[in-house]
């Protein structure tokens, strides 16, 4: 094995390691805003796969290309599916009496008004 292949094996698991570290002590009232700007950099990835897949000439770089865009796309919509769940958990949910008050102030707008 090289230097150069072992040096980054050795990148890629110190990396591993400190990033499961680091998000192993998120409290869960930052994890949205994570998601957030985690959603931000797949799009940085979808659109570099799209630049490589332009780029793409023989046939074996076009199918792996367009797997990378198809990947990528779904990394992204999935992070903001998730995202969006996440903050419905901190949306208020409508009470019984106010769903009672707003049908009540429906009915009264739509009656026809006596004229006197």
């Amino acid at each position: 094995m090289s230097q150069e292949a072992l040096a980054a094996i050795t990148v890629f698991v110190l990396a591993i390691l400190v990033g499961f570290e680091v998000i192993s002590k998120v409290p869960a009232t930052l994890h949205t805003p994570l998601m957030s700007g985690a959603n931000s950099i797949h799009g940085i990835v979808l659109v570099g796969s799209m630049l490589i897949a332009a780029s793409a000439t023989e046939p074996l770089s076009q199918v792996l290309s367009l797997i990378a865009v198809a990947f990528a796309t779904m990394n992204v919509v999935g992070g903001y599916v998730v995202t969006d769940r996440m903050l419905q958990m901190f949306r208020k949910k409508p009470t019984a009496s106010a769903a009672k008050t707003a049908a009540a102030t429906d009915a009264t707008a739509s009656a026809p008004k006596a004229e006197g």
